[in-house]
């Protein structure tokens, strides 16, 4: 079957496609026929050599972590009536005991095996691709909201506002009712986090950006600041916390997430988080965050938007797209379909 592989550490170009055998359903495992697989800046940072601590992951290993197609076999101890649905999966090695992913690999094919209970079904005539905007941003970003739980009134700054994760912080918390600000690169990025539903947009890479969020916010700040940029950038959003307010540091683009003083966020009452330091998630967890973002998506309160989407053989294309920051909202690789 077709697929990309990380050969070696490095940049884009050392995902090559490749022919590799299909995979076969183990027990209590499905195999799934892949519509298009998921592209997060995880994906990039793991193919460059990070996150070796946290992840088990060994070149030569197919890339990607997620995934919408049709189940096309089971194995034992599965129900034989899933094969034919249409769902949604994170897929690579798993913890037996908890159901966390230890391994995010083997999305960029043609078929991949997932197990059997991280699988969700795509609601009958959803769109199975913007379903997937929400299998690994989505599910991060309703962790992060339900953490903060910005409220009717509040003002919500979201630093990184266009990408995949941060448009759907900005839609979450816009449907709670909060006045948001995002903060992104450029006229392109700030016209599409002003779409998601931010009430103000400013330009991050812009001096004096804080000046004017703070402007906004009547010289307070906001009660609460998500940051997906990380590094000096982060470091600046968090700055922009009122005293009281909440703090999450999810993203980590130029390497590092923001540096925070934790002893001044005390002496301010600043509650504080780096994405580490999140309630932690389990397979069962992912399922219900997962569904309960269907759900609204059912019900109209939030819209996940593709922003591009790549030929499985251009996943170089799309991974230079996200290092250099070119891209809106959410990347998929189209594979069948």
């Amino acid at each position: 079957m077709r697929a990309v592989r990380v050969e070696r550490f490095g940049g884009p170009e050392v995902l090559v496609p490749a022919e590799v055998p299909a995979p076969r359903p183990g027990a209590g495992e499905v195999v799934v026929g892949v519509e298009a697989a998921d592209v997060i800046f995880l994906d990039t940072q793991l193919r460059a050599g990070w996150g070796k601590e946290f992840f088990a992951l060994e070149p030569p290993y197919v890339a990607g972590g997620g995934v919408v197609g049709t189940v096309a076999s089971v194995g034992e101890g599965v129900d034989p009536a899933l094969v034919g649905r249409r769902v949604l999966s994170s897929t690579g090695e798993r913890s037996p005991e908890t159901g966390r992913t230890l391994a995010p690999q083997d999305g960029y094919a043609e078929y991949a095996a997932a197990p059997a209970l991280s699988v969700t079904e795509v609601p009958d005539g959803g769109d199975g691709e913007q379903a997937l905007a929400l299998l690994s941003d989505g599910v991060t970003a309703q962790l992060i909201a339900d953490t903060v739980a910005p409220r009717r009134g509040e003002t919500v700054v979201v630093a990184a506002a266009a990408g995949g994760l941060g448009s759907i912080l900005v839609q979450l918390a816009h449907a709670a009712g909060a006045r948001v600000i995002g903060a992104a690169r450029g006229e392109r990025k700030r016209a599409w986090a002003a779409e998601q539903g931010a009430e103000h947009t400013v330009d991050y890479s812009e001096e004096g950006w804080t000046d004017r969020v703070l402007e906004l916010t009547g010289g307070a700040g906001a009660d609460v600041v998500l940051d997906g940029a990380g590094g000096a950038l982060g470091t600046a959003a968090f700055s922009l916390t009122k005293e009281g307010g909440r703090f999450v540091g999810y993203g980590a683009s130029g390497g590092d997430f923001a540096d925070i003083d934790r002893d001044r966020a005390e002496e301010r009452g600043i509650r504080a988080l780096s994405l580490l330091e999140l309630p932690a998630l389990d397979g069962a967890k992912d399922r219900r965050l997962l569904q309960r973002l269907l759900d609204k998506v059912e019900q109209g309160e939030i819209s996940p938007k593709v922003g591009q989407v790549f030929p499985l053989e251009k996943a170089q294309d799309a991974h230079r797209a996200l290092a250099e920051r070119a891209t809106l909202g959410k990347t998929l690789l189209r594979v069948n379909g």
